[in-house]
């Protein structure tokens, strides 16, 4: 394998779930250059499970943030530009996202290293998710051939920099719009089902919180330019998601509410008349 790469992580109160994925890359068949993991204004024990694993590991390096009175979802970006500038001294080709609530197995990384050396339009790449919801575990629903969930997304060092990196958004969605910036760029964009991640805490505790992450998740589609009737057509083939029915019309709701308020778009235009022009056209595929 001719490919390296990095991986940078932001953990906030993770102290529950991190050290199964501590576990997970000091397994890895590949072992990353350099893996720099942030926490960020913890304080339920997070640092020291960490630090922990950084003195026994020379490839850890363990970053305490100070919290952001302000927390917001762009804190996530701003943390992680603490580990960017860290790589700015490091040789490597690819780049990773890595969250502190997930697990996979040893040859994960060396599975994803061989996608990318295989093709080299391949800008953005990543597993699957999965995510247990009543006993059952089951995959978290996206376009594969389109998005990379942000739990672990994995750029060519020249995508990322090509597409100015994460960049901070109020209402989250600094992944969706990598991913989306890497496909107006002409990278190919792809999550690979035959490699598995499990992600250990599901968006949500209880239906009252989903339904209320299902109504911001409308309001972000909104803020990104969503066309009407591909927002429609999504909520629709999410009513089987948990909370049954009920996220699907929350999710709508947030959309409609913030299209009633005429809210700003929370990305370059030229992305979100992009963004709009590939609904478009799977819809057109679809129907």
């Amino acid at each position: 394998m001719n490919l390296s790469y990095v991986l940078m992580t932001s953990a906030r109160n993770e102290s529950k779930y991190i050290e199964g994925t501590l576990k997970s890359v000091v397994s890895q068949d590949i072992l990353p250059q350099k893996w720099v993991v942030i926490s960020d204004g913890s304080t339920d024990g997070t640092d020291d499970i960490i630090q922990q694993y950084a003195n026994q590991h020379s490839f850890i390096q363990y970053i305490r943030a100070e919290p952001n009175l302000e927390r917001n979802f762009a804190s996530k970006v701003f943390a992680l530009q603490i580990a960017l500038n860290i790589f700015k001294n490091e040789s490597y080709d690819i780049i990773g996202n890595l969250d502190a609530d997930i697990t996979f197995k040893p040859s994960y990384f060396l599975e994803i290293l061989k996608r990318f050396e295989s093709d080299s339009k391949l800008g953005v790449a990543g597993g699957v998710a999965y995510e247990e919801h009543g006993g059952k575990i089951a995959p978290l629903e996206y376009s594969f051939d389109m998005n990379v969930l942000g739990a672990n997304q994995n750029f060519r060092k020249i995508c990322f920099e090509q597409i100015g990196g994460y960049r901070a958004l109020l209402r989250g969605g600094e992944d969706a719009l990598a991913d989306l910036m890497a496909r107006m760029y002409e990278w190919k964009v792809r999550s690979f089902p035959e490699l598995q991640l499990m992600h250990h805490r599901p968006m949500g505790v209880g239906e009252g919180r989903l339904l209320k992450a299902k109504y911001g998740l409308g309001r972000l589609d909104y803020s990104f330019g969503y066309h009407p009737l591909y927002e429609i057509a999504k909520c629709i083939s999410r009513l089987k998601e948990p909370p049954f029915i009920t996220g699907s019309i929350a999710r709508l709701l947030g959309y409609s509410i913030a299209a009633l308020k005429r809210e700003s778009l929370a990305i370059p235009k030229e992305a979100a008349m992009f963004l709009r022009k590939e609904q478009l056209q799977r819809l057109r595929i679809a129907s």
